[in-house]
């Protein structure tokens, strides 16, 4: 197992201990919204039409009243009011849907943002972050991200023309009750404002809870059979149930201070009713004004509290969604792994000689820390050559593994060279690199899937026999063969169907369909029976008449016949040589055979 940054699952939002949170604004959204601004532009114009038509309803709502007054004839006004109800509700409608529809796209847009650049992170990456926090940045906080876009920006612009036109209408009704009405609303929406201004902190605050919570349960599932075993069962459900308290106390926050933006926009708004209705009647009383001015007053103000409650809560909302992105930016942000290298100008003048051949891998005095600063490999030199076996033995913590990351590009060294047929690997393209390597971990991970799925992941474009082949060599056939599926034969989640011993076999053969040079396995035989190790001693044996391999084994039995032996201590190579060199020349290796019953 690779160390990685000690970062707890309480830090692993911030890019180190006491680091700021990250924080957006519109300035971030924006880049969302631009894919989509066809759609949101289409939508204001609705809006801006439907905010046209609500702004004529009190006219023509004082219109029918004069009309009833005047003894007219009441037909035309009344289908005037109707058909202008009916097509500020039908665009209003519409424009709903197409607010709906580009929320989806801007989620899916953001998803498959954070989908690619999730998985083209640095490992290290990895290592610091937990799982289940990145995977609610994908789920929960992009979902947040739709209700900014219903009800926000265009909502606001949309809230903003019915409001200004309100009060251009009903300035032109009575100067005073103006006046009145605009003190009034002024109180609420200011108190409104102040309270929703810690909204997007609290907000940002509760999806790192709801993150947390998250990676508590998918830390508890992943784990669930050795939970169950270990009687931990009740511990475990009590940890997730705390982590879902934590999320529940936040989100408690967030509601109590959201909470007091409603009560004071409705203050203001009773507020506002009850003042014009009693000065309206005295001066309609006085004669100043006339019912039907009244009433469209009245109706005006409605228009004017409605979108400003609105405004209100887009506002809020708005928060809200800036909150969850910042976590959402927090990742984008992130450098994915680089694959290209940087083109340095070839070398000019006579190529030496070389003097001996130049081997498929060399590490020359590599040396590695990690960023906790955990020093693993010291001054490391080794070679590969072509069609060879080399292995890695020594006692736990050596650093075996770390070699195997370091070839594979996951860290850079901190000092020394690898070389790939004596070119620099920081020359060349990871992904270039990566092909002609095979990689085996040792815990041999398996995806959810079928053993098709399985093995197709390090060539797609294989056929049936070759896929059948490749599973005869590691000794997988009977297994396959026994459900009537086949090769579509589910393995569960992380492969949980098959044994540990057939997940190290899949995963073999998973590596050796890709046709590698170099093939790195980790511990290969960990989990295999006497027979099966057997076999697959066989096959890797085979396997090294066409390919170079690189083996870190505990099991000496399955190195012995190794070209080369190199034995790692304390993150130095202490002794090389073959297994009976080794036993008469490094104490070392030496007690390891004996451990092992193979001196």
């Amino acid at each position: 197992m690779i160390p990685g940054d000690p970062l707890t699952g309480d830090q692993a939002a911030a890019v180190g201990p006491g680091a700021p949170a990250p924080t957006a604004g519109l300035r971030e959204l924006l880049p969302l919204l631009r894919p989509h601004r066809r759609s949101l532009a289409l939508a204001a114009a609705l809006s801006l039409v439907a905010a046209g038509g609500a702004l004529a309803q009190p006219a023509l709502v004082g219109r029918v009243i004069d009309v009833v007054g005047s003894g007219r004839p009441l037909g035309p006004a009344v289908a005037l009011l109707v058909v202008v109800l009916v097509a500020a509700s039908a665009l209003g409608a519409a424009q709903q849907y197409l607010l709906q529809r580009t929320a989806e796209g801007v989620v899916l847009t953001t998803r498959r943002l954070l989908a690619d650049r999730l998985l083209r992170l640095p490992v290290a990456e990895y290592d610091r972050r937990r799982t289940g926090d990145l995977m609610s940045r994908v789920g929960a906080d992009t979902t947040l991200l739709r209700a900014t876009v219903t009800s926000g920006i265009v909502e606001v612009a949309g809230s903003a023309v019915v409001g200004i036109g309100a009060l251009v209408a009903m300035a032109l009704v009575d100067a005073w009750l103006l006046l009145l009405t605009v003190a009034a609303v002024a109180v609420g929406a200011t108190t409104a404002v102040l309270a929703s201004r810690g909204v997007r902190r609290l907000s940002r605050e509760a999806q790192e809870e709801v993150g947390a919570m998250t990676a508590a349960v998918e830390r508890a599932l992943s784990a669930v059979r050795t939970i169950r075993a270990s009687g931990a069962t009740a511990r475990e459900v009590t940890a997730v149930g705390e982590s879902a308290v934590r999320a529940y106390r936040s989100g408690v926050r967030v509601a109590r201070l959201e909470a007091l933006v409603s009560p004071a926009g409705s203050v203001a708004v009773q507020g506002a009713f009850l003042a014009v209705l009693g000065v309206g009647g005295y001066r309609v009383a006085q004669g100043s004004i006339s019912v039907a001015d009244l009433v469209a007053f009245i109706l005006y103000l409605f228009l004017l509290v409605m979108p400003l409650g609105q405004a209100i809560a887009a506002w809020t909302q708005l928060q809200t969604g800036l909150g969850a992105l910042a976590r959402i930016q927090e990742i984008l942000g992130l450098p994915p792994e680089d694959d290209q290298r940087p083109e340095r100008p070839a070398a000019v003048g006579t190529p030496a000689v070389p003097v001996r051949p130049v081997p498929l891998l060399e590490l020359d005095d590599v040396w590695f820390t990690y960023p906790d600063g955990t020093e693993v490999l010291r001054g490391v030199s080794l070679q590969v050559p072509e069609g060879s076996r080399v292995a890695l033995v020594g006692p736990s913590g050596a650093g075996k593994s770390t070699v195997l990351a370091l070839i594979e590009g996951f860290y850079p060294v901190t000092d020394g060279t690898i070389r790939w047929r004596g070119t620099d690997v920081r020359e060349l393209p990871r992904a270039a690199l990566r092909a002609r390597l095979g990689y085996v971990e040792q815990e041999a991970p398996v995806l959810a899937g079928t053993v098709r799925d399985n093995l197709l992941l390090t060539r797609p474009e294989a056929t049936d026999p070759e896929l059948w082949a490749v599973l005869a060599d590691v000794g997988l056939t009977d297994v396959v063969r026994r459900s009537p599926r086949g090769l579509d034969v589910p393995v569960g989640d992380e492969g949980v169907l098959l044994s540990g011993g057939e997940r190290q076999r899949l995963a073999i053969a998973r590596s050796l369909l890709a046709r590698p040079q170099l093939l790195l396995l980790d511990e290969p035989t960990a989990s295999l029976d006497a027979r099966n190790e057997g076999l697959l001693r066989d096959t890797l044996a085979a396997a090294a008449a066409d390919r170079a391999l690189l083996v870190v084994a505990h099991r000496l039995s399955t190195v012995l016949d190794s070209d080369e032996i190199v034995v790692l201590d304390g993150g130095r190579v202490v002794a090389r040589g073959t297994h009976d060199e080794l036993v008469e020349s490094s104490p070392l290796y030496r007690e390891l055979a004996t451990a092992q019953l193979l001196v």
